[in-house]
């Protein structure tokens, strides 16, 4: 008789990930549980300690082994360093697919498969279906929790041993299964924000690792309005925290954080929600990765975006420039972020996507020749 498979579960001490030991208990596979330790700081809020000993009491619960391992410093050298690197440079990283593509499917892929592993799995919202040329990353059935965006950027060989046990599922049935199981994290609060900040203020964590550089807060026109406190504190379409609600050059309007004058340390901001500092046709990335295929490469047709998570995805056309994408959109985008992610999609398949390195602002007209390459 054929041994079942062995799946090991990351296990992360909230409702999600125990669900999906859950559902794979009841599917007949042999499972084990994995708790990775992904950050070490005595003045952090990010409890891991807490999260522990709940994925522990969940498999005490279901009956299975809890391995832990750390990966605190293969996460400061490969996620965090990067995080600060960008932030210095004046962009807004997103330090979670970094995580997933480093951390969760690459090093705990490894550490699973020593520990004699045929398939990880997660809690993430996502699906992994067969394919011509292998597996193909779904969006969730859950359209408001799918998590795809974040996972786009991991290596394509890992979804051959990934299972997305909760991605057929909505967030309330998850809850509603924890519950008839009498899982301790039925009713656990989901956990939000970067791990490494916690509930602390932002801006007091990053002026513990950059110097911050103050400057001036000016408006399109070049008036000088106020003051910032450095331009890796803000992104573009922020609207609290600047200070302005009294400025005697506005309309009584809330302002916006339109454009980072990194040459001139200047931070550009515009009373106008969809002011066309903020809109964007047309953007260009840096070297893109792909899940499946190469959409850069006909049929082109069929392709959307998303260049933020919970955004819908927007059509789009791609073409290569040099070692990146031109993306170009019909409907004008708001608040491209350079350091942030475009993911793009067909139908309901995951297919890849790059880093934004730059935008073209509909306020700010330009013939080919002035076009990046």
């Amino acid at each position: 008789m054929t041994e079942r498979p062995l799946v090991i579960v990351g296990m992360s001490g909230g409702v999600d990930s125990s669900v999906a030991a859950l559902r794979l208990i009841e599917a007949g596979y042999r499972v084990e549980g994995l708790f990775m330790f992904n950050w070490e700081d005595p003045d952090s809020d990010c409890d891991a300690a807490r999260d522990y000993q709940d994925a522990r009491s969940v498999c005490e619960e279901l009956g299975i082994a809890l391995h832990r391992v750390h990966f605190a410093a293969e996460y400061r050298e490969q996620v965090f360093q990067h995080f600060l690197h960008e932030y210095g440079a004046g962009r807004t990283p997103n330090p979670d697919i970094l995580c997933n593509r480093e951390i969760k499917f690459r090093r705990f892929l490894r550490h699973a498969r020593r520990l004699g592993a045929d398939f990880i799995a997660t809690g993430h919202y996502a699906r992994v279906a067969p394919g011509p040329d292998g597996p193909r990353l779904l969006t969730a059935r859950d359209s408001d929790k799918d998590q795809t965006y974040f996972l786009h950027a991991i290596d394509p060989e890992a979804l051959t041993r990934t299972l997305f046990p909760i991605g057929e599922l909505t967030k309330p049935e998850v809850r509603r299964l924890a519950e008839q199981a009498g899982l301790r994290t039925a009713r656990k609060k989901d956990s939000t924000g970067i791990c490494f900040i916690g509930e602390r203020d932002f801006n007091a964590f990053l002026s513990r690792h950059l110097p911050a550089r103050p400057g001036i807060m000016v408006d399109c026109e070049g008036r000088q309005l106020g003051v910032h406190q450095g331009l890796m504190f803000y992104t573009l379409g922020q609207r609290k925290g600047l200070g302005l609600g009294g400025a005697r050059a506005g309309n009584g309007a809330p302002w916006y954080v339109l454009d980072k004058d990194l040459a001139d340390n200047r931070l550009i901001v515009g009373q106008e929600h969809d002011h066309p500092r903020l809109l964007s046709r047309t953007l260009w990335t840096e070297t893109p990765h792909w899940l499946a295929g190469d959409p850069a490469q006909p049929p082109r047709d069929g392709l959307h975006a998303k260049v933020r998570y919970r955004q819908s995805a927007q059509s789009c056309r791609i073409s290569v420039q040099g070692e990146g994408l031109r993306v170009d959109f019909e409907t004008p985008q708001w608040a491209v972020t350079p350091g942030q992610s475009i993911v793009f999609y067909r139908q309901d398949q995951c297919l890849g996507g790059a880093v934004i390195r730059v935008r073209l602002t509909l306020d700010c007209p330009a013939t080919d020749q002035e076009l990046p390459a």
